[in-house]
């Protein structure tokens, strides 16, 4: 077992285990506990069967590992400085191993994706799956060294994640009841409420995405890459990270007291919930990030982000629990 082990952590390394299952809880509390509960309010019940949410989520996490592993393709002599003890493509397996896997786990995804749009009657969908895969390809070989590019990508696909649960929902429901949708506010609810998560996830990946090139300076820079913290110095990066985390302190104490519909007393749930799974992470985030001088400590800010984008995911529940 203990020989195993060995043979498979490299490749779990290589193909992101942790973001993926994260990727994958993502989708399901999104179309479990946001677009079901709003389609239930609306006397709509619930749409997606099990297995297009199945078909849904290999898709996205199948697309995700695709991108991992042609992004670690390519960063094969930037990791070599930044990551050496990391290394899977070359050290591992061969770089046409690689090739192969990326084919293999973005053909699954897209063939799973396009029974999902066909499922919703979804050109939307479709236009995704095929787009999304050549954007991550492109992000990988050129976009991700050019100057704020590459970060914006990377949020952008995050974003992309939870509307996807919304854009299943709102094109089967145009197909079932089309012109007569008009008289239902279902399918605004359904974009504003996943666009709420989307908003979230952009911004927390675009922060995280600065640390972590403040992170990998050294090999970015023998490369010649174009990250912020090359063209405009690590202070200036960490201006902007902090100014974004502000920024999504901000959106989350305002939708907690003037958009969501239950209680805003400083000792109900969901307002320690807000406190203590997200607005605290995040002040602990900017302390860290002005505090951090190694590679161990601004890895240790991308941990912290990240458990506050968890807890983002997880506060999905408490809306479900209170609508």
């Amino acid at each position: 077992m203990k020989r195993l082990a060995e043979i498979i952590k490299p490749y779990l390394q290589l193909l992101r285990v942790g973001n993926l299952t994260f990727v994958a809880i993502l989708l399901y509390v999104m179309e479990k506990w946001v677009a079901t509960p709003l389609l239930q309010l609306e006397q709509f019940g619930e749409l997606m069967p099990w297995w297009i949410l199945t078909l849904l989520i290999v898709s996205v996490v199948g697309i995700a590992a695709g991108g991992y592993v042609i992004n670690d393709y390519f960063d094969v002599k930037i990791d070599r400085i930044n990551r050496p003890d990391n290394l899977v493509v070359t050290r591992i397996i061969s770089r046409d191993a690689a090739m192969n896997l990326f084919y293999g786990l973005t053909a699954v995804g897209v063939i799973a994706g396009t029974v999902v749009a066909w499922w919703a009657h979804s050109w939307t969908l479709l236009f995704t799956y095929v787009v999304i895969p050549g954007l991550l390809w492109f992000y990988s070989a050129s976009y991700k060294r050019m100057f704020l590019i590459g970060n914006l990508v990377v949020a952008f696909a995050s974003a992309i994640v939870p509307l996807l649960v919304a854009i299943a929902n709102a094109d089967y429901l145009h197909h079932l009841y089309q012109n007569a949708l008009a008289y239902s506010p279902i399918v605004g609810e359904l974009y504003v409420w996943t666009g709420g998560f989307a908003i979230f996830a952009f911004l927390l990946t675009w922060v995280r995405e600065i640390v972590k090139d403040i992170e990998d300076i050294e090999g970015d820079r023998e490369m010649e890459c174009r990250t912020l913290p090359i063209v405009w110095g690590d202070k200036v990066a960490k201006i902007i990270a902090t100014i974004l985390l502000v920024v999504i302190a901000t959106l989350i104490v305002y939708i907690l007291f003037a958009v969501l519909p239950f209680s805003h007393e400083w000792k109900s749930l969901p307002t320690r919930y807000v406190v203590f799974g997200l607005i605290v992470p995040i002040l602990c985030s900017i302390v860290l990030l002005w505090a951090a001088n190694s590679r161990t400590e601004y890895h240790r800010v991308q941990t912290i982000i990240k458990f506050a984008m968890f807890m983002g995911m997880l506060f999905s529940y408490v809306i479900a629990t209170n609508l």
